[in-house]
């Protein structure tokens, strides 16, 4: 929770884990209170329930029936449905509300290029609350299932990871997934925020929607990022808030 308390000055919204790959019901709450104590958007932050690989893993069988993953696509709405419901659950206690849903980890990067969870991690979101915003990969499968859902998806740019020529992020395991250095992320967000671009890993200049930027809380230069690019977007007088609901 350190890094948590001192990154919340600069950000407008918060994906909290709802007991998926981590978090429980006292960490919702300790969150919770200081996005309001901050004025930070609440996010439920569902995943894969593999708290061993910290949702990093793809756990999902290929296609439904497949018998060589652990997890089904018969769980997957009831575990989303379960996530969402945990953190809806904490607001409600606390006298706020949900105001957007992003999946984590593997069960987010799966969504950007598989419609079939796509359409599910929709439907778990419409059930929640229909009024809630979905955040996604820009340019990804989520955007369309949203659209078709009814919800209103917001395209998610990433600040600390690299990208492929297809849109994708640079899988974890690959070399250089991560950006570790501050000039190099600060250059990639100003790019896709004023040129709605990023350079790719090859070179290759692609092109993206950048709605809200992604910054990962467990990085380990997360503050001192949160705050370059804080600073730089009030400097150049680029307004940094959550969508309206």
């Amino acid at each position: 929770m350190v890094t948590d308390v001192a990154i919340f000055p600069f950000i407008s919204s918060a994906n909290i884990a709802c007991g998926g790959h981590a978090g429980d019901t006292d960490t919702m709450r300790r969150t919770v209170e200081l996005a309001l104590r901050h004025g930070v958007a609440i996010g439920a932050h569902p995943s894969y329930p593999d708290r061993d690989n910290f949702g990093r893993t793809d756990l999902l069988e290929s296609q439904p029936g497949e018998a060589d993953r652990p997890f089904p696509f018969s769980r997957l709405l009831s575990s989303l449905t379960r996530q969402i419901g945990a953190l809806q659950l904490v607001c409600r206690e606390m006298g706020t509300w949900l105001h957007h849903v992003k999946p984590h980890g593997a069960l987010y990067n799966r969504a950007a290029a598989d419609p079939a969870v796509s359409k599910i991690i929709a439907e778990a979101v419409r059930e929640a609350d229909p009024s809630l915003f979905l955040y996604g990969l820009s340019g990804s499968h989520s955007r369309a299932e949203a659209e078709k859902a009814g919800l209103r998806f917001v395209s998610e740019v990433f600040a600390d990871r690299t990208y492929q020529p297809d849109g994708s992020l640079t899988p974890r395991v690959g070399a250089n997934a991560l950006i570790l250095d501050p000039l190099i992320m600060l250059e990639q967000v100003l790019t896709m925020v004023q040129q709605q671009q990023v350079r790719a890993a090859n070179g290759e200049i692609i092109s993206i929607t950048a709605d809200t930027i992604c910054l990962h809380g467990d990085g380990a230069d997360a503050v001192t990022f949160a705050k370059l690019i804080r600073d730089a977007l009030d400097r150049k007088r680029i307004a940094v808030a959550a969508r309206v609901i």
